[in-house]
């Protein structure tokens, strides 16, 4: 095929696959109105994946829910949830077949879910405005805005990125409810911005749910030692009660769990059950999840996606890791920063600086990472640059000693779980434990 007729077929494609989302967007809407479900939102910089996902946990015992899978959070994925279909990647058999059971929800009574949790997300100036041609939500949960975030490329500055987030919130219906994280002063903000009934989440005193005492969790016997959750306390209503989530680690679970805990509470879920589908739920993949390394060592895989906030964020947890073994730190690009991607990964780099003891970045981004390490004091044979996540991975393993703590994070196109991969105890089980494992994306190259 000479190139001519190879981008003849890939316009071809691109136009089948326009035209196959338009229709599904076009059904998606249709099916809204006549099944008229409930609708939650999760919006914000950081942390919507896991907000959404534990929210779907306290939900799900008590009602028929459905929730974005992975990262359907845009105006195809958004779509997809609604009609109950998945992706057709590049195949123009799997899209008609999407449009097909799309036709029959649309003409035949079918069973649907009472509420849709859905994440929205946003790349530039107009996204939002098109999520809410037709989400009408009941619920929009806010989960943080931080510091810089991700996608601001197409922004004038981070203000902007934050204020199309927010923007759903002009959609919310006449008796809508909007849940605050009470930590973030500019999410706090909103408040003041839209006249609807508001709860509050995080640690701080006056929020509606409020979380004290965080501590990380550890084996301490003979057969295993290392990291292997959170625990801390929630005040409700004069009460206190404790929450202990295991697999995971970091501030941002608190978060997500007392979000969670907090819709729990307007729909008057028992709290206990609440916190009980909580510890007892799936844990995110790719978000600060607590897996086993090979020789006896722990890793913490947050390899789903990367902004400053989210890096800073995972950096203070594993600077509060314990461990008798040495802290090596595995940072991938950060993309979609546009004019501010470097400055980013300089500062990234002088926080690794007082926490790694061996430091290895991945992607041509990365390099300003360790070469800030390097100058904020690290030694230069304790920081190594790859361009491939898989050969930072091949490394690491030769690095490894018992009782070391892994961290691994990078945006999602630099594929930081294939170094999550090459290093893990149980390689097999990354289907089951690894984001991006799909036939599509594993065959993907970077």
């Amino acid at each position: 095929m000479n190139p001519y007729q190879l981008a003849q077929k890939t316009n071809n494609m691109q136009f089948l696959r326009t035209l196959f989302i338009g229709i599904l967007q076009w059904q998606a809407a249709i099916v809204i109105k006549k099944y008229k479900p409930r609708i939650l939102v999760v919006t914000g910089s950081v942390g919507k994946t896991t907000t959404k996902d534990a929210i779907y946990n306290v939900l799900a015992p008590h009602m028929h829910v459905r929730k974005s899978d992975r990262n359907f959070n845009n105006d195809i994925g958004v779509p997809l949830t609604i009609l109950g279909v998945p992706t057709g990647w590049r195949s123009p058999l799997r899209w008609m077949k999407n449009i097909a059971h799309a036709f029959w929800l649309m003409v035949w009574p079918c069973k649907y879910p009472e509420w849709l949790v859905l994440e929205l997300g946003i790349r530039k100036p107009g996204d939002m405005d098109r999520l809410r041609r037709w989400v009408t939500p009941d619920i929009v949960v806010v989960s943080a805005f931080g510091t810089l975030p991700s996608h601001i490329e197409f922004f004038d500055d981070k203000y902007g990125v934050w204020d199309e987030e927010a923007r759903i919130i002009e959609g919310l219906k006449d008796d809508g409810v909007l849940i605050l994280n009470h930590d973030d002063e500019q999410v706090m903000k909103l408040r003041d911005t839209y006249s609807v009934r508001t709860y509050t989440f995080g640690t701080d005193e006056e929020a509606t749910i409020k979380a004290d005492d965080p501590r990380l969790l550890y084996h301490h016997d003979d057969t295993r030692k290392g990291l292997v959750g959170i625990h801390f306390h929630i005040n409700i209503d004069g009460q206190t009660l404790p929450v202990r989530i295991n697999g995971t680690a970091g501030r941002s679970s608190i978060y997500t769990a007392t979000a969670a805990l907090t819709v729990a509470h307007y729909l008057s879920i028992p709290m206990l059950d609440a916190i009980n589908s909580l510890e007892n739920g799936e844990i995110s993949k790719g978000r600060m999840r607590v897996l086993r390394g090979i020789k006896d060592t722990v890793i913490i895989d947050d390899t789903y996606n990367a902004s400053p906030s989210a890096v800073t964020n995972a950096l203070e947890t594993m600077h509060r890791v314990e461990t008798t073994g040495r802290k090596i730190i595995a940072l991938g690009d950060m993309l979609d920063l546009g004019k501010h991607a470097h400055e980013a990964h300089q500062i990234v780099g002088g926080q690794v600086s007082e926490i790694a003891d061996y430091l290895v970045t991945v992607g041509t981004r990365a390099r300003a990472i360790a070469e800030e390490a390097i100058k904020s004091g690290m030694d230069e044979r304790q920081v190594i640059t790859f361009d491939d996540s898989q050969e930072a991975g091949k490394h690491i393993e030769l690095l490894l000693a018992p009782h070391d703590v892994v961290l691994v994070k990078g945006s999602q196109g630099i594929r930081m779980e294939r170094t999550v991969k090459e290093i893990m105890a149980y390689p097999e089980k990354a289907e089951e434990l690894l984001v991006r494992q799909e036939p599509e994306w594993v065959e993907k190259k970077v």
